[in-house]
């Protein structure tokens, strides 16, 4: 058997952490493999050789990724030129989508397959984007059904496997325990806010939650506050803000899921952690802001009516979400206050007993390495041939 040199790039922390379990399991199954790319420090721990990391400077919107665009352009073709020199087997592209997808342009154009994992979400944004995906992509591994539908009918070779995070999140863990483990209270209420893990996020949503919480407070006695932080720099950001702040919080590196299982409620920005919330079973209201001109431009091309995961996974609305104008903090106070009351938990949990059904079975990453090995044996025989 072969050792396949798989090439794996991601630019952001949710990428990072999926390379990370995805590399893992390459290694496991073939570990012979040469893994390399570029990502952060958990595919640095799972055996990658970095050659760049990107989660620093990672951006979100249109205009916002310009202030590091010119940095991004020096590290693809810095990737291209290491492509010619190392010819990898296959390279798994994994989310960062507006870098990924002109790398994948460059990897056409040099004839090495490449495989997206947790690919542009042509679902949200139209079926444009899943014809360029089509386009240049060996495999397209879906994570979602509905992802599936859009990018067969796009002409992508395209395979379901499921969502990792059915892997990756543990079984929920006993409220007490939780809190054992983070030595809390077993007796005060808990909210968790998880205002992302980039700075311009943290700066932009975390003050706004503290406001929301106090409302929550006044009708609540003696509810508690903790705040996650996905990594150093987010410590240190959160720590700033809440040095300011009105509001009391024990404030942990890591330990999201920890902390999630210690909570009754929490408050989430967009993205990822939503998912996670869900899936341990804690209620939440969804929160998120961004730049207007980044907002409006979104909202035009936006094919979806929900940015929540577990929404748009159910197609309907199971947990609040407040966005842009309504995301305020007497608008998420006063959904906070709704959601507190037991019969209302009570239907969020019954919902996300739906969503879990729609996300298929466990075993997304074991299938998601199997398809990139595939591809990278292929390659090597075309190349032996």
């Amino acid at each position: 058997m072969h050792a396949p040199k798989i090439m794996l790039v991601a630019g952001e922390a949710s990428g990072d952490l999926h390379g990370s379990y995805l590399a893992k399991e390459i290694l496991r199954k073939r570990p012979s493999a040469r893994l390399f790319g570029m990502g952060g420090d958990l595919m640095k721990d799972a055996k990658v050789r970095l050659l760049f990391n990107p989660t620093s400077i990672s951006t979100l919107g249109f205009l916002e990724a310009l202030k590091s665009a010119q940095v991004l352009r020096r590290v693809l073709l810095r990737l291209g030129e290491i492509v010619d020199r190392q010819q990898p087997h296959v390279v798994v592209l994994i989310d960062f989508p507006g870098f990924n997808m002109r790398f994948a342009e460059i990897l056409k154009r040099k004839g090495i397959p490449c495989v997206y994992y947790f690919s542009p979400s042509a679902w949200a944004w139209g079926k444009g984007r899943a014809e360029k995906v089509a386009e240049t992509a060996t495999k397209v591994i879906s994570i979602f059904p509905f992802e599936y539908e859009v990018y067969k009918e796009a002409g992508a070779d395209v395979e379901y496997v499921g969502h990792p995070l059915l892997d990756i999140v543990p079984p929920v863990l006993p409220k007490e325990c939780a809190r054992a483990n983070l030595g809390l209270s077993q007796d005060h209420p808990l909210i968790a806010l998880l205002p992302g893990s980039r700075r311009q996020e943290i700066k932009s949503l975390l003050p706004i939650m503290c406001k929301s919480v106090q409302i929550l407070q006044s009708e609540v006695q003696d509810l508690q506050v903790i705040i996650p932080a996905a990594h150093l720099s987010a410590l240190e950001e959160i720590e700033h803000i809440m040095g300011n702040s009105n509001i009391e919080a024990t404030v942990t590196l890591g330990q999201a899921y920890d902390v999630l299982n210690a909570s009754d409620l929490a408050l989430v920005a967009s993205g990822t952690a939503t998912l996670e919330a869900a899936l341990l079973d804690i209620p939440q209201v969804v929160v998120y802001r961004t730049s207007y001109s980044t907002y409006y431009v979104a909202k035009m091309l936006l094919r979806i009516p929900y940015v929540a995961l577990p929404n748009i996974i159910c197609q309907r609305e199971i947990v609040p979400e407040l966005l842009q104008n309504d995301a305020v903090s007497d608008r998420i106070g006063a959904e906070l206050v709704k959601i507190w009351q037991p019969e209302a938990r009570a239907r969020i949990r019954r919902d996300y007993e739906v969503m879990r059904q729609r996300l298929g079975t466990a075993g997304a990453i074991s299938r998601a390495a199997e398809l990139v090995l595939n591809v990278a044996d292929e390659e090597a025989k075309v190349r032996m041939a």
